[in-house]
């Protein structure tokens, strides 16, 4: 059964401009393209979506579009750059959109992101990529997505301003890259073992 991902690029530039966040997305893509996983890439800049607490907010909000490929995927990635420390605001956005889309349910009755993974990304030149992941993937677990182990990858620059991922080579750096590997496969094959075995619905049915 093929798997498929979404991977939601949460920079705050839009597609016209180079992301840091985007080139260190990159080297896990890649991973699930050398392992026959299609995926959906979006930069939310680029997109209209609107704020609130619910699956389409009407008025041309664009998020619909989106959340569509998400309820398909079996992965879902998000990346993050950090600003003052904590994950961008495009990001915040974003979790609060999958959650007001939480309460729908699959044919078994579970939350609709039940037998999905997730993952994160985070780049930036300064502290704050561990309190990034930890907030987001407690979203991703509080609403539903299996969190399996190490799938988080980041990259942080030296104290103070400075050079960030692209321009520091920040692929060369090992923790970061062992991480980013070890995250691409076990999304791969906690995806692919609950699309074989997911998780029973007793216990787990929605009310």
């Amino acid at each position: 059964m093929p798997i498929k991902s979404v991977v939601l690029n949460c920079s705050l530039k839009s597609s016209e401009e180079e992301s840091n966040t985007q080139a260190l997305l990159e080297e896990v893509i890649q991973i699930f393209n050398n392992n026959d996983v299609h995926t959906d890439i979006f930069r939310l800049s680029d997109y209209d979506i609107h704020f609130g607490i619910a699956e389409d907010m009407g008025n041309g909000d664009e998020w619909p579009l989106i959340f569509q490929k998400i309820k398909e995927a079996d992965i879902l990635l998000m990346g993050t750059p950090l600003w003052l420390g904590e994950k961008s605001s495009i990001t915040s956005i974003a979790i609060e959109r999958l959650y007001g889309g939480s309460s729908l349910t699959n044919e078994k009755g579970q939350g609709i992101y039940y037998n999905k993974v997730g993952g994160v990304v985070v780049t930036g030149n300064e502290d704050g990529a561990k309190t990034a992941c930890r907030s987001i993937l407690y979203a991703m677990s509080h609403i539903g997505f299996t969190v399996p182990p190490n799938v988080e990858t980041y990259w942080v620059g030296d104290a103070g301003p400075g050079p960030s991922y692209i321009e520091a080579e920040g692929y060369k750096n090992e923790f970061t890259q062992q991480n980013a590997t070890m995250m691409a496969y076990n999304l791969i094959h906690f995806a692919k073992f609950l699309k074989e075995n997911p998780i029973p619905a007793e216990g787990n049915v929605m009310e």
